[in-house]
């Protein structure tokens, strides 16, 4: 059985498959009680985040994680999309969002991880 950590690294790695850009995965376990990591990708488009989420889907059907949220951080939903797998959160974010919340920056703490 997969670890968590190794399903965060193939998330991160199907968000670079997908052509998410400059995909970062942060480990950030020790710094709340809600998740153990964020995956935090810039999308195109709309239909580049549907993609995307159609991606993590698929995934999340073989290796026992569920979607408790879907959020869209615009009316739009193209700025920031936030999907919430429980210990994994992955931030799908417009390149103008990504820059402005600087999750990086904000979660500075955290270790970006290799995957």
């Amino acid at each position: 059985m997969k670890t968590v950590e190794e399903k965060a690294k193939e998330i991160a790695k199907l968000m670079e498959d997908g052509k998410g850009n400059d995909v970062v995965l942060l480990d950030v376990s020790g710094l709340n009680s809600w998740t153990d990591y964020f995956v935090i990708a810039t999308v195109n488009s709309s239909t580049h985040w549907q993609g995307l989420y159609k991606q993590i889907k698929d995934y999340i059907k073989d290796n026992d994680l569920e979607i408790h949220l879907t959020n869209r951080k615009s009316p739009d939903g193209d700025d920031w999309n936030l999907i919430d797998l429980g210990p994994v959160v992955v931030h799908l974010m417009s390149e103008s969002a990504r820059q402005f919340y600087d999750l990086e920056k904000l979660w500075h703490a955290g270790k970006i991880l290799e995957y």
